[in-house]
């Protein structure tokens, strides 16, 4: 429009006035329904609100309201994690003031900018901000604006780790709100001084600030920031160990945000309070908590609170050993933090990543987050964050034994503690070398920094960290042999940790307690502490998902393996298989039990069996048990295990009920192979093949189950083509025959003499990977030759296969047309590296097995994904003859190879089939590998506990890379002997035999394994 038309010419000047104070007053009460929104935690509804009122202030040219609701805006946007218009919204306003010539305004907005940049992190920038502020409102003799900007550089010294600077202008802008009469500003200065206390350690000044801005709050009636303040008090008894006095206040805190409809503020109390029990060791109600926050916080589309949540979610997923859905977690935090320009979440995620690796045993990827996280906290000059960072560097140097680097990593960490003031962080790191100069075996080291981190903490009245010094110093005074200090230092742990109310750190040190009486002979003492350590234990499960169970029984393993020792040492030998039963497949059994239960979606705990009733399923079975158990004789430091020694308890059950004992020393194998049990088996499994051996690793999980980790080419995971004579299959048959010695000998007097009778073998860790009848005896003569053999990974588990079975022959009896389902060769899948090759073997045999049955096989192109999926639901016996893989870092994502279709990539994974509802009475995977998986205190989790937990009883599973052209063979003459007798077991044994007169190599037969029932 031309600024020469009028087109209200007939308004007169009082009418015009009129317009304009109404129009305000309309942007006015815009102003205020936002501030409301605002109060609730709304920002999405704020903002149309806000902007419609800068739209009339600057229609009716009020810049000085136009500068408020600008600045307004700025925090708005800072809260929808919208940083740069955040920060186009304060430069808006900066401007207008400057023009304005408005100190006061200009003032105000540096101030804001200011608090921005604090909260991206960049707080030497948040500096260029504040200190003009600062001199402004010095200039103007405006003691508001002075007071506010000596609180922002305050907040900003603190994050630097200039404690002293920070307490200077806190303590000033505390003055001036005490001049000036301002209740509401000295209750705020006095809540950042508790929180830089807070920082600082110093609790007991931290709680007097709090408890004074407590009172001034509810002095002026304001319920909201009291709200704020008593969860203040309870970040503080987190810090101080009291989760009980912290689970009340932020209760207390919660209830107040949720009568006021404070969503935000609700969100972030929910938070604390998962950290609250992450703390006191419950994961599922920490978990329930975090995830409660998280839906809030998307709710109110609050990006960094979201990121962050999933952070403590990660780390929730991570203590418990879930790790694919911790890096879940983490992943998803990150990629929030990268799209909001958070630094400082995209440090702290990267750490947690950092974390999660180093718990996975791939140190290299942990090195490189841990590396790229500390190059953010540089960047950002943050101190305390370096400080952290280093210690987990340190930690990952400890675990590659790089122990030198470790030591520069915890010194670096230590000094810039010392150099904030952090007291809290000089007690960490301190822990951090006392574990290193344990590895070091220099034990009296060790013992210094340790003691020197318990009076940290003591000094701090840090009940947590004293709690863990005491647990560390009293492990490693028993390493030094002095019992008598030892005990007083577990003692005075264990009171604590029952005080404060952490079950885990209770049942640790109970543990730790047996050690002492164990090795001074007190056998009953060390039983009874053994006891009360496993009764703690088991209460932390119910509740639990299957793998949170799992990485708790993996943890807990080594407690039931000592109770056995403890037990045996008094001659209780029965009493130690219930404790060895016990202690294994708790998951999977509780898991089977809810599977299969009448209503699936109940808890179900399943008491494990006594003597009576080990008996009975030995009975039923019409077999010998032969049950074994791994003991790893050894202490607690930190989150690793000293192993010393090890022995290998077996009992033996017969059909008939009698229970015999037989134990095995290993160190004999250690002296004259220079090896250790997993490792041997790992290197016989190579079957001397150079690049297996070279690529093999073998690790220890975090509960001390060991793991054989084995990095070779993609080939290593597929089924193979014909090989060349061995001629190194006489070692490898020197060492099948000391597997024999070892596993077999102290026993073969007590196993049955007719060879049709069955043998159950229940393995323990490592012996998972055995291939029982390949063993060879001193004349040469394989075990399968002798025995009818299957596995289980428990005595308890066959209860529950038994039952299965009868309930899949209720289903359909056997031999109905179209009940079996043969697969055989797909058209490959692609992995990142190339596409699997075609089996034409593999092919040939679905062909072979398909006519034994009168069947047609599906193949190629018609063995989709989607199909086979269909058909193995109603199908009762399923034979999948393809490629497979197995992936001991995320076991539920082991794989068989089908035909790709649409968007599905054609691999069918654990975790999927872990979700089918299965009726087949036998599952074959005629495949690579399908019997590995990630070795844990529960068994072996990959796809045949996939296949069981679906409802299969009877499962063939192979423990390398078959060969095609023998497995072709042995497939059809176990059909064929399946057939003509109904037994499973009688038809592998037959299989192998007649395989191995054709191809005697122990490589080309002896790799498949039934799992579960026979009949």
């Amino acid at each position: 429009m031309s600024p020469g038309f009028y087109w209200n010419q007939g308004l007169d000047s009082r009418a015009i006035a009129q317009t304009v104070e109404d129009r305000k007053q309309e942007a006015d009460r815009l102003i205020q329904l936002g501030l409301d929104a605002y109060g609730r935690g709304q920002f999405l509804e704020v903002l149309p609100l806000w902007q419609e009122a800068l739209t009339i202030y600057r229609e009716i040219g009020n810049q000085g309201e136009e500068i408020k609701t600008l600045n307004g805006l700025g925090t708005i946007y800072l809260n929808l994690q919208d940083y740069s218009k955040a920060e186009q919204s304060y430069q808006q306003a900066l401007q207008i003031a400057r023009a304005m010539g408005d100190q006061a305004g200009e003032a105000s907005i540096l101030v804001s900018l200011g608090n921005f940049y604090e909260n991206q992190g960049d707080y030497r920038r948040a500096l260029e901000f504040l200190e003009p502020a600062l001199q402004i409102a010095l200039n103007m003799g405006n003691q508001a604006g002075e007071g506010n900007a000596l609180l922002g550089l305050g907040n900003i010294y603190a994050n630097l780790g200039d404690y002293s600077r920070a307490l200077e202008s806190l303590e000033q802008s505390l003055q001036i709100a005490r001049n000036m009469g301002s209740q509401a500003a000295e209750g705020l200065v006095l809540s950042n001084l508790g929180w830089v206390y807070k920082e600082m350690a110093d609790y007991p000044k931290a709680q007097e600030s709090y408890e004074g801005a407590l009172q001034i709050t509810r002095d002026v009636g304001n319920p909201v920031r009291e709200s704020i303040i008593l969860g203040n008090l309870g970040d503080i008894y987190t810090s101080l160990g009291d989760y009980l006095q912290a689970e009340g206040l932020f209760q207390q805190s919660l209830l107040i945000f949720r009568q006021f409809g404070k969503k935000a503020e609700e969100g972030i109390t929910l938070a604390s309070l998962g950290k609250v029990y992450q703390n006191l060791g419950r994961y599922a109600k920490a978990e329930e908590y975090y995830k409660e926050s998280l839906n809030i916080a998307r709710q109110l589309g609050n990006q960094a609170e979201e990121g962050g949540t999933l952070r403590n979610l990660g780390v929730i997923a991570n203590l418990q050993g879930n790790y694919p859905q911790a890096e879940s977690y983490y992943t998803e935090a990150l990629e929030i933090a990268r799209r909001i320009g958070d630094k400082l979440g995209e440090g702290s995620t990267l750490s947690g990543l950092g974390n999660l690796y180093h718990d996975l045993g791939q140190y290299s990827q942990a090195q490189e987050y841990y590396q790229e996280s500390l190059m953010i906290v540089r960047d950002l000059d943050n101190k305390p964050g370096e400080g952290d960072i280093l210690i987990g560097l340190g930690n990952v140097y400890v675990s590659l034994g790089d122990y030198p680097q470790a030591e520069q990593s915890y010194e670096q960490s230590l000094q810039i503690k010392r150099e904030l003031g952090d007291r809290p962080g000089q007690g960490n790191a301190l822990v951090g070398l006392g574990i290193l100069y344990s590895y070091l075996e220099d034990y009296a080291k060790a013992r210094e920094y340790l003691e020197e981190s318990l009076t940290i903490k003591q000094s701090l009245g840090d009940q947590v960290g004293e709690a863990n010094s005491l647990h560390n110093l009293g492990v490693v005074v028993v390493l030094l042999k002095d019992y008598p200090n030892a005990e007083q230092f577990l003692r005075k742990a264990l009171v604590i940790y029952q005080n404060i109310g952490d079950k885990v750190g209770e049942a640790s040190v109970l543990h730790n307690l047996s050690n002492i009486y164990q090795i001074q002979g007190d056998y009953n003492q060390a039983e009874e502490f053994l006891w009360a350590a496993i009764a703690i234990n088991e209460q932390l499960r119910p509740g639990l998902t299957d793998p949170q169970k799992i990485s708790l029984v993996d943890q807990q393993a080594v407690t039931y393996e000592m109770l056995q020792s403890v037990l045996l040492a008094q001659n209780k030998i029965e009493p130690a298989l219930e404790v060895s039963e016990r202690g294994r497949a708790r998951a999977f059994v509780e898991l089977l039990a809810q599977r299969f239960a009448e209503t699936p979606e109940s808890i179900v705990t399943v008491a494990p069996p006594n003597l009576a009733q080990i008996r009975k399923i030995a009975a039923e079975q019409n077999a010998t048990i032969v049950q074994y158990s791994q003991i790893r004789q050894g202490f607690t430091v930190g989150d690793k295990k000293y192993l010393e020694g090890s022995e290998l308890y077996i009992w033996v059950i017969e059909p008939t009920g009698k229970i015999s004992f037989r134990l095995t020393n290993l160190d004999s194998l250690l002296a004259q192979e220079k090896a250790g049990l997993v490792q041997f088996i790992a290197k016989t499994l190579c079957f001397e093949n150079y690049s297996c051996l070279r690529n093999i690793r073998v690790r220890q999980s975090r509960g001390g189950s060991p793991e054989v980790i084995r990095e070779g080419d993609l080939e290593a995971n597929q089924r193979t083509e014909p090989k060349s004579p061995n001629s190194a299959e006489g070692k490898v048959s020197g060492q099948f025959r000391k597997l024999h010695e070892i596993l077999i000998e102290p026993i073969a007097d007590l196993l049955p003499s007719n060879p049709n009778e069955r043998v159950i073998f229940v393995p323990h860790d490592s012996l998972f990977l055995v291939p029982f009848p390949a063993l060879q005896d001193a004349s040469g003569k394989y075990l399968i030759e002798k025995h009818t053999i299957l596995t289980s990974p428990s005595i308890q588990v066959l209860e529950f296969t038994r039952d299965r079975l009868s309930q899949v022959r209720m289903t359909h009896p056997l031999g109905k047309t179209g009940e079996v389902l043969v697969v055989g060769n797909p058209i490959m899948p692609v992995l990142e590296s190339g596409q699997l090759r075609p089996l034409p073997g593999s092919e040939q045999e679905a062909q072979n097995i398909g006519k034994l049955w009168n069947v047609s096989p599906v193949i190629g192109e018609a063995a989709t994904k989607s199909r086979v999926v269909q058909q193995m639901q109603s199908s009762q016996i399923i034979h999948l003859a393809t490629h497979g893989s197995f992936d001991s870092n995320v076991p539920l994502e082991s794989w068989v190879a089908l035909t790709p279709s649409g968007t599905d990539n054609g691999f069918l994974t654990a975790g999927e089939i872990f979700g089918l509802n299965l009726n087949a009475e036998l599952v074959v995977l005629s495949a690579c590998n399908t019997g590995r998986g990630k070795i844990t205190g529960d068994g072996v989790v990959g796809l045949s506990r996939s296949f069981i937990s679906a409802g299969v009883p009877s499962l063939l599973v192979s423990l390398w890379e078959v060969p095609d052209y023998a497995t072709a063979l042995l497939m059809q003459e176990f059909y064929q002997v399946f057939q003509e007798n109904g037994d499973k077991a009688q038809a592998l044994r037959q299989a192998m035999l007649t395989t191995m007169q054709q191809y005697p190599d122990p490589f080309e037969w002896a790799a498949f394994t039934l799992m579960g029932e026979a009949e």
